[in-house]
């Protein structure tokens, strides 16, 4: 066999090999990834648990005018309980551990556990209890509730979006994504130093897995 020929064989054969390889990994993926059903009707009623895992709680707030502060909570809970073909009978209620706060400044932080800002000796957690749901779409809901804060509550409306749900085998529990927005008034919970070179309005984001903790 000469070298031409010997070069166009190997050629073929690796080609053969890495498409192979493709529809192997391909076909893997497939096998790991679940079928996410996005349809409001379609997902499971039932009684859900945050999977701390893969949640995040974000909060935004404007800085001299400039710029915007982003920082989050590390440690939150929440309990969720809905049924999709009746949403307005839908509750959350969620708790955030103050002291869990993540900003990058560690003398900032604990800054803000004193009794000018938080206060998380005498109020260690905040607390959200949803009273009513309304519905914005097929997907979309408004929960609207108390938010205590500081040891005050205030009535607060959180814009709610459920992405989806499937089985997850990692977990071996159902499983619905879910995202909300909301924005308070920090002086409305007794935090209103340094307005306004440190903004008023804080947003406040949501990212989360639920687990239905009913299905096994």
């Amino acid at each position: 066999m000469n070298s031409a020929l010997k070069n166009t064989t190997r050629t073929f054969i690796h080609s053969v090999s890495v498409m192979c390889g493709a529809l192997l990994l391909t076909s893997c993926v497939s096998w790991i990834a679940p079928t996410v059903k996005s349809e409001l009707i379609a997902l499971q009623a039932g009684e859900y648990q945050l999977d701390n895992q893969h949640a995040a709680l974000i909060f935004k707030i404007q800085h001299l005018g400039l710029s915007t502060y982003v920082g989050r909570f590390n440690q939150f809970d929440a309990q969720l309980n809905f049924d999709p073909n009746n949403m307005a009978v839908a509750s959350l209620n969620a708790v955030v551990d103050i002291s869990s706060i993540d900003i990058n400044n560690t003398e900032l932080a604990e800054t803000l556990q004193n009794n000018t800002w938080f206060n998380s000796e005498r109020f260690p957690q905040a607390s959200f209890t949803s009273h009513t749901v309304t519905v914005v779409s097929d997907t979309s809901f408004n929960f609207s509730g108390d938010l205590t804060l500081r040891g005050v509550t205030k009535p607060v409306t959180f814009k709610a979006t459920f992405h989806g749900g499937a089985d997850n085998w990692m977990t071996g529990k159902y499983t619905i994504g879910f995202s909300a927005v909301g924005q308070i008034k920090r002086s409305d919970f007794g935090m209103d130093s340094y307005i306004p070179i440190v903004g008023d309005h804080i947003d406040l984001e949501v990212y989360a897995e639920f687990l239905n903790v009913g299905k096994q």
